[in-house]
């Protein structure tokens, strides 16, 4: 069966995921072929600075995220200025993956870059072959569309609802369920 599930598509976590890495997570897919899908997760900031983990990155209030249980020992960055980062892949129209780090260190000293235009995660989300197409079968996760503004908007803690209301119908239903409604 075809999920249509590719790149700068979006994962939302069931409401009642009990798995914590994913409980209301919202991953942005951004690498998707035969030998497997990789994302991140969008909306889990972690009490930690950019700068505190990055030697040689300017002081600055930008947080890091969570993107997901795999290589935690590993930084990726995602932004909106493919035209300015060389080796930038394109996720979806306003959104790239990665690039030419010392070019990001640069553009951010020089304030071309900003936080409302960048952001780091630890870690990434991964599926093996098939394994998504199997966790979308037992409806683990509900597909929807990216909207750039979603990925460099402030509101990370509200966007899994913010998204599954976008969607409309029953999903408006399921964004405004409490996360803790399985206790009743």
């Amino acid at each position: 069966m075809d999920y249509g599930i590719e790149n700068g598509k979006l994962l939302l976590a069931e409401p009642f995921m009990i798995d914590t890495n994913f409980k209301r997570a919202v991953v942005l897919i951004c690498d998707c072929h035969t030998d497997g899908t990789v994302g991140f997760i969008v909306n889990k900031p972690l009490d930690v600075h950019v700068h505190e983990l990055l030697e040689g990155f300017p002081d600055s209030d930008m947080k890091l995220f969570f993107g997901g249980p795999v290589a935690h020992d590993t930084i990726h960055f995602l932004h909106n200025k493919g035209d300015l980062i060389e080796n930038s892949v394109k996720v979806v129209d306003g959104v790239y993956w990665g690039g030419d780090f010392d070019k990001v260190k640069f553009l951010f000293e020089n304030q071309v870059i900003t936080p409302d235009d960048i952001k780091f995660f630890i870690g990434y989300s991964g599926w093996s072959s098939g394994q998504l197409e199997e966790e979308l079968s037992y409806k683990s996760w509900v597909l929807a569309n990216m909207d750039k503004n979603y990925l460099f908007s402030d509101s990370e803690m509200k966007l899994w609802s913010q998204v599954m209301n976008n969607k409309g119908g029953t999903y408006e239903v399921i964004a405004s369920m409490s996360e803790f409604s399985n206790l009743n």
